[in-house]
């Protein structure tokens, strides 16, 4: 599958060994997650040097990340004693601490590939998708290996899915915050928008 595809489908499932917020190994199902958007990212390895960046991002913003009934949840291809070993040992020394969100296990690559992310048969691209309530796909962005991503750009289009969810007769513009005028679907729509804001 490719990882464009699956924007507008319901989400691959998956069943996987994951390290908890707690640091205890446990069994997670992204269908149990229902109910709840969920911003799933895949990185590509455990004590690398981007990685860490955008895991502690994610850590720093993760009660925003709630507040907006929005779980985060982590993978890629290491083992879930390699997560744990990379949460044990301290930033000073290339870990990540105790963040407070799930990290799967995708040891078989499994995962990456039903998302279309896997490169070269060997670890995921920084693919990030963000799950609606009902388990569809409503937004995904790929990266390559050295390009890290937007945190908040990941705020924002959960506050933006979330918008459209509650006011349905409108759409985001481009560049739209939490708070902004949105706009119509329509011709009139976007001309009266276009009028207010410039072309």
């Amino acid at each position: 599958m490719d990882a464009c595809t699956l924007v507008t489908k319901e989400a691959p499932d998956f069943t996987a060994d994951v390290v908890m917020p707690d640091n205890s190994f446990a069994q997670l199902t992204l269908s149990s997650y229902r109910g709840k958007n969920v911003v799933l990212f895949f990185y590509p390895l455990d004590f690398t040097f981007v990685c860490p960046s955008e895991i502690l991002a994610f850590n720093k913003k993760l009660e925003e990340f709630k507040t907006r009934n929005t779980e985060v949840i982590g993978v890629s291809v290491d083992s879930k004693f390699t997560h744990l070993a990379w949460k044990k040992t301290p930033l000073d020394d290339g870990g990540i601490g105790n963040i407070q969100y799930p990290l799967v296990s995708d040891l078989n690559k499994n995962i990456a590939r039903e998302y279309g992310i896997l490169f070269n048969e060997s670890v995921a691209l920084r693919g990030l998708f963000l799950i609606d309530t009902k388990g569809v796909i409503r937004h995904a962005v790929i990266n390559d290996l050295p390009l890290g991503r937007n945190v908040s750009e990941a705020l924002r289009m959960v506050d933006a899915l979330q918008f459209v969810e509650t006011h349905g007769d409108q759409v985001c513009p481009a560049n739209w915050q939490e708070g902004a005028e949105a706009m119509k679907p329509t011709a009139e729509g976007v001309a009266t928008y276009l009028a207010k804001h410039g072309k």
